[in-house]
């Protein structure tokens, strides 16, 4: 049987965990730098940094295996045009957090945003 101290205890130390976890999460996910990765076929094709001189910019990525339009906007990115049946990638609309993904499968398209963090330590995935 639990005494009332022994109830007390479990309490502070669900709060201590969940603060910790809070403190710990926004701590993984602020990046001093945000950038996004275009493969082709599980090939980098090209990896550019988020920053005012790129917003606005549309980038062709014409392959063997189709074409796409990528542009850029402040801190995010999209497909505008894809000749793919589909056209899947290009109802996704926007991504601008770490770890979200645009694919095209017939076009052996991926964009996937990444963030650097010198700073950092810990590592979200495997936290």
């Amino acid at each position: 049987m639990l005494t009332k101290g022994d109830k007390y205890l479990i309490i502070f130390i669900i709060i201590i965990s969940v603060v910790s976890l809070f403190f710990v999460k926004r701590d993984i996910s602020s990046y001093d730098k945000k950038y996004f990765v275009i493969s082709v076929d599980g090939k980098e094709y090209k990896k550019i940094y988020f920053g005012p001189e790129v917003v606005g910019k549309q980038i062709p990525v014409k392959t063997e295996f189709g074409y796409n339009l990528i542009e850029i906007g402040d801190g995010k990115v999209r497909v505008i045009e894809a000749d793919c049946p589909d056209k899947l990638d290009v109802k996704q609309g926007y991504i601008e957090r770490p770890g979200e993904v645009i694919v095209c499968l017939p076009n052996r398209l991926v964009i996937e945003i990444k963030g650097e963090n010198k700073d950092n330590d810990i590592d979200y995935i495997s936290h």
